[in-house]
């Protein structure tokens, strides 16, 4: 079955499979309570244990079996050789059996580049807000964001001790996003998500000018876009330069897969091939619906604060 599955097909299953073992040492890391937290930049940007661990996870699993794949994750790491029990070699068979977009069919491995946050909600992860955490897999074709996959491990822990842990959604241009019931948010409302711990003048000038009836502030780029799906925000909205390039690859993938949209505060969408710069300098905007509205209401001080790449 599998030697005659597109190759994107494979690598999206085997990303799924990681994922869903990068949950479970997300989870097994904060259970020991010794999360292993070094500041890289300072208080605002930590790594953990867990972001250290799963990227090992992530980019040994996945070069093992595709070794001429390119992949760039969020943790700068010394080379070393990856232990076995991080390596993951399994594959979601629900998604070898979906048929491939056809545009899709014939890609090489040399052609793919897979972005991986690790742990996205790092700051979050360590003040014991779960839910806003996410890992994140997504795979690039000639600068398009075309395939993505995001584990939430903690999903369901508020729901008590005998609660199952975790889900992992996934989407592909073409074919659609699982995983989740997709959702609008109700009629005539316009709930904003915005950053939690990164704001400034920019930010919440930007999302004023939205004129909500509510706003969100919340962790994690990939917690952000599940908002979008899921019905909780109309838009994702984040006027400054902080997000890179592995937040928002695969949440990207799965938003446009259902019709949604993620581009820079300017309406232009980000690249991205092996060379790209991994900052996001123009911010953010996304949305599940109506993307045009949103871009409309920037206002301009903003947009010239924040030249397009």
């Amino acid at each position: 079955m599998a030697s005659q599955t597109a190759l994107v097909m494979r690598l999206l299953a085997s990303a799924y499979a990681v994922a869903e073992k990068a949950g479970t040492i997300v989870r097994r890391v904060l259970h020991s309570g010794d999360l292993g937290i070094v500041e890289k930049t300072g208080a605002n940007d930590l790594q953990t244990l867990a972001d250290r661990l799963v990227q090992k996870s992530i980019c040994g699993s996945l070069s093992k079996t595709f070794p001429k794949i390119t992949i760039i994750g969020e943790e700068d790491l010394p080379s070393e050789t990856v232990e076995e029990d991080l390596i993951e070699t399994g594959t979601y068979d629900v998604i070898l059996h979906k048929p491939c977009p056809e545009e899709y069919s014939i890609l090489k491995e040399e052609e793919l580049v897979v972005w991986v946050d690790p742990l996205d909600g790092t700051k979050e992860y360590t003040e014991g807000l779960l839910d806003h955490v996410t890992v994140l897999i997504g795979i690039a074709y000639r600068g398009k964001a075309i395939a993505g996959v995001i584990n939430q491990p903690f999903y369901n822990y508020q729901m008590g001790t005998d609660a199952t842990l975790g889900r992992t959604l996934w989407g592909m241009l073409g074919l659609g996003a699982f995983g989740f019931q997709l959702q609008d948010v109700p009629e005539g409302k316009r709930i904003v998500t915005t950053t939690r711990s990164h704001s400034n003048k920019l930010v919440t000038d930007a999302v004023q000018a939205m004129e909500p009836h509510d706003v969100i502030k919340v962790g994690g780029a990939g917690n952000k876009i599940i908002q979008l799906v899921e019905g909780k925000a109309s838009a994702y909205v984040f006027a400054s330069p902080g997000c890179k390039k592995w937040d928002t690859c695969a949440p990207e993938a799965i938003l446009h897969a259902v019709g949604g949209k993620l581009t820079d505060m300017h309406g232009n969408a980000y690249r991205y091939d092996a060379d790209v710069k991994h900052m996001n300098s123009a911010g953010v905007l996304a949305t599940l619906r109506n993307h045009q509205y949103y871009a409309s209401r920037v206002p301009q001080a903003v947009l010239q604060a924040l030249p397009s790449d």
